[in-house]
């Protein structure tokens, strides 16, 4: 069986964070469908010099990928007939938050996040805003409450990180572990 998930870039600082979670996913799913945002773009171009997705998809596992735009409402993502296991906002803006906990399905990547939360699939919402402010904390709320996981990119150092990579590979293991994935990044407390 084909296994399907969407990753949406936003438009926070982390784009190394989605770089990364695309360079492992081929590991456990058959199609991957990316988009990014705008601003999500331009800060990928800031922070990790990649002037398009194209730059973050490996070329060895190319054939995994479908790019979308993100103003694409008529993509198979954004309808609850087409099977795939769910989504990742990686890095999540607390504006993506915003609309998603409000039910404004205003591009792909809201829409997606709706199509998700009513038919019940995962979705991960790498959040990157800090501090977060009595409304964040709310949306979050709300989101969790309607079957959401949110993961701040919050990474541990009890594994004694050596370099920036560590520290991505610690998010991006647990974004894969929240999706249900085997693929491991990282050992676990104790292992």
């Amino acid at each position: 069986m084909d296994r399907r998930v969407m990753v949406a870039i936003s438009g926070a600082s982390g784009a190394a964070y989605a770089q990364r979670l695309l360079e492992v996913l081929p590991e456990a799913y058959d199609t991957i469908y990316v988009t990014a945002s705008e601003n999500g773009r331009e800060i990928m171009r800031d922070e990790i010099d990649a002037d398009d997705i194209f730059d973050l998809i490996p070329a060895s596992a190319a054939h995994h990928f479908h790019v979308l735009e993100a103003d694409d409402l008529s993509a198979p993502v954004a309808s609850g007939s087409h099977d795939y296991d769910g989504l990742v906002v990686i890095p999540c803006s607390m504006g993506v938050i915003g609309r998603i906990a409000s039910g404004v399905s205003n591009d792909l990547v809201t829409r997606a996040a709706d199509v998700c939360l009513k038919e019940r699939r995962k979705i991960v919402l790498a959040v990157r805003e800090t501090p977060y402010s009595l409304i964040h904390l709310r949306n979050m709320t709300a989101l969790t409450e309607a079957g959401a996981t949110i993961l701040p990119t919050s990474p541990a150092f009890y594994s004694k990180p050596e370099k920036i990579a560590d520290l991505l590979d610690f998010v991006v293991d647990r974004v894969l572990r929240s999706l249900g994935v085997e693929t491991r990044l990282m050992k676990g407390w104790g292992e």
